[in-house]
């Protein structure tokens, strides 16, 4: 069962940590379960999302825990932290879930986690969340972003039909970054590298998209997504009900400081 504290209808799950892989230098794959996982439903949606909470060092919490409790009664700097994460696999008669998550040595908080993470580690999840999932009434499929959005692109490939056409540009460290992406479709996939001082705006401005009706998923760095955002309704008259778009992070900023600035850059 799920533990209790429904924030915007969401339960929170405990679970914990049953293997992990590293899939690159700089991805490693942790897979959740247990018994607090059963109850989970995935949502249908290929950007489905969890957000896991970390516990403040040293903080007591309620147990069972209850979120909305901790938020009414204890002070914000005591809050547990919390990371968002794509869901890149669940499997629900093993009660798995399976996140990707970046590292990038020690820094951040996911991230140093996940490197030193153990099978029987506790893990606390809220949702799911998410909104996008690719449609079969349109002619083509546009899939852009980074690393952090690499996980909802590789579920988004594998859900389009073998008759669906895409175009995928991904923007990674380098070489080593790459993964092997499966899809039953007709699918342009193509790699870019931060080390040859890629430009994922300008590649994409140079694209042949067709002149049938585009559906576009464009995540990652928020200035990357808003310069895109702009070309995609403006220059290239896309229709906004079949953008999903949305900054994941932000050059320079923390993880906080770039949820309490994003309404506003993104505006």
């Amino acid at each position: 069962m799920a533990d209790q504290g429904r924030r915007n209808g969401k339960p929170v799950f405990r679970g914990q940590v049953v293997r992990t892989e590293r899939l690159t230098p700089h991805m490693i794959r942790v897979v959740c379960g247990g018994e607090g996982l059963a109850s989970f439903q995935h949502n249908g949606f290929t950007d489905c999302y969890v957000k896991m909470l970390f516990p403040v060092p040293g903080v007591s919490y309620p147990e069972p825990f209850d979120l909305d409790a901790v938020k009414a009664t204890l002070p914000r700097d005591q809050w547990p932290r919390m990371r968002t994460y794509t869901v890149r696999h669940h499997d629900p008669e093993a009660g798995e879930l399976t996140l990707d998550i970046l590292v990038h040595g020690d820094k951040g908080l996911g991230g140093p986690w996940a490197a030193q993470a153990r099978p029987g580690d506790q893990v606390l999840l809220r949702g799911p969340g998410g909104a996008y999932a690719p449609r079969a009434d349109v002619d083509h499929h546009l899939l852009v972003g980074d690393e952090s959005a690499l996980p909802a692109i590789a579920a988004s490939l594998e859900a389009l039909a073998p008759d669906a056409t895409a175009t995928v540009r991904l923007l990674v460290e380098d070489p080593a970054e790459q993964q092997s992406l499966s899809t039953k479709a007709a699918a342009d996939i193509r790699w870019s590298y931060r080390v040859d001082g890629a430009d994922l705006v300008e590649e994409v401005r140079g694209l042949d998209l067709g002149e049938g009706t585009v559906q576009a998923f464009v995540h990652g760095e928020a200035g990357m997504v808003r310069d895109l955002r702009g070309h995609l309704l403006r220059e290239r008259g896309l229709d906004k009900e079949l953008l999903s778009l949305s900054g994941y992070w932000r050059q320079g900023r923390s993880d906080e400081d770039w949820r309490k600035e994003k309404k506003a850059f993104m505006a």
